[in-house]
């Protein structure tokens, strides 16, 4: 324990505040980056729900097209339709938490005249399943936004919590049972002196 005089005493009140208001500054960032994970878990669950469904419209649409195209068209036809789709990634941040996006500059879903090939000698059942899939492209680029940003959301909050719960359970209450101690300390030696001065000023009016 540091030396008990009234100087430390003060010190010690000074930083118990500080670690006060550091406790209340941690969990308002922490309820704000509560409400930042809740508002960016529901467009993700709901990207995830919609490639699953599209991704299953996809493989029968695929299916009824290889009945009419066989396999050999559909390759012909997917080496046609080959390209590169560029993105970038960028630094985001949300109350000073950095995270991952990523900017697509063209939009997966092209029209079926974009495509390099002649639609119009394919299957409706072929055009459904590419223009499926490249939805499919579009939605999972989507969703690599979300999960970045949903994981560095969600290990700040467990890091901002265990700090929060190590001032709350550690630090303050250490910080507070010096104060007591230091305080009680004190009060006893101002008693003490108090007795002894009273004492003193007997003996005195005695002589």
């Amino acid at each position: 324990m540091i030396h008990p005089t009234r100087t430390n005493l003060l010190l010690l009140k000074e930083k118990a505040r500080s670690v006060s208001n550091s406790i209340g500054i941690l969990k308002a960032r922490r309820q704000a980056l509560i409400r930042e994970f809740l508002d960016a878990t529901l467009p993700f669950l709901r990207s995830r729900e919609d490639i699953r469904r599209m991704y299953g419209k996809a493989l029968e649409e695929l299916s009824l097209s290889l009945g009419h195209e066989g396999s050999c068209g559909i390759e012909s036809i997917t080496l046609s339709t080959d390209r590169d789709l560029m993105v970038d990634i960028m630094e985001k941040s949300i109350w000073g938490l950095k995270y991952k996006d990523i900017i697509v500059h063209e939009t997966p879903v092209r029209a079926p005249d974009e495509r390099g090939y002649d639609y119009l000698s394919t299957t409706p059942h072929l055009e459904e399943c590419i223009y499926l899939f490249e939805r499919i492209v579009g939605s999972m680029l989507d969703i690599a936004t979300f999960e970045c940003k949903l994981k560095r959301l969600g290990d700040e909050i467990l890091k901002t919590t265990r700090r929060i719960r190590v001032l709350e359970e550690r630090v303050l209450p250490d910080l507070r049972d010096q104060i007591k101690t230091i305080t009680q300390y004190i009060n006893e030696r101002e008693r003490e002196a108090y007795f002894r001065l009273k004492r003193f000023k007997e003996m005195r009016f005695k002589v």
